[in-house]
């Protein structure tokens, strides 16, 4: 399934309660023993609505596009804005020290990203509706430019200062974060800010 097929029958969910969806499909949200939710249940549902078969990756990548799911909350004063920060991909250290940008994973990521956003229930947190689905290639060239001095000025700490240096504190839209089980993970990904979520999701002004 190619990325303009994806995204004509994703626009299918636009106002869709995906926890009814999860149920429809089996797809445990949350673990009974626990009550940790299921972090890949929503994409999860979103695979079994297109078809596709189950990726165990949270971000599956389909070759000519890519799946992201995020979750939206509204302000006390009627503002819809993204609750976290997306993953994008996780820092290869080598990677982003060689290459340019435009040779990275994380630019191919971005251009070809499909997201779909719900709607968090503050009563039913595992309960929400599908708010929209977009397409997001990277198009704009202030904002391109924008993520490309956050990759490069990542790619200096790197070099500078070591990989152990990253923090979230860096970026204007992307941030390197630490990502993985337990507080002691050394892992890093790139993460797009709120900011940026926000400009993909057509969410400003």
């Amino acid at each position: 399934m190619d990325r303009k097929e994806a995204l004509k029958k994703l626009q299918k969910l636009k106002g869709k309660d995906i926890y009814n969806l999860a149920e429809k499909y089996d797809v445990t949200v949350c673990n009974k023993k626990t009550g940790k939710q299921n972090k890949g249940w929503f994409g999860h549902v979103i695979e079994h609505f297109l078809g596709l078969p189950i990726n165990s990756s949270q971000s599956p990548n389909f070759g000519s596009w890519e799946l992201k799911t995020t979750s939206l909350k509204y302000l006390k004063n009627g503002n819809l804005v993204p609750k976290e920060t997306l993953a994008i991909t996780m820092i290869d250290r080598f990677e982003v020290k060689l290459k340019k940008f435009e040779d990275s994973h994380l630019y191919s990521k971005l251009k070809k990203l499909i997201l779909v956003a719900r709607i968090v229930d503050e009563k039913y947190q595992n309960k929400g509706l599908v708010y929209d689905v977009v397409s997001f290639d990277l198009s704009n060239k202030k904002l391109l430019n924008e993520i490309k001095k956050d990759f490069n000025l990542i790619k200096k700490i790197i070099r500078k200062e070591g990989f152990d240096s990253l923090s979230g504190k860096f970026g204007k839209y992307i941030q390197p974060r630490t990502k993985g089980a337990g507080h002691g993970s050394t892992s890093r990904a790139f993460y797009a800010r709120k900011n940026l979520v926000k400009i993909i999701l057509n969410l400003e002004g």
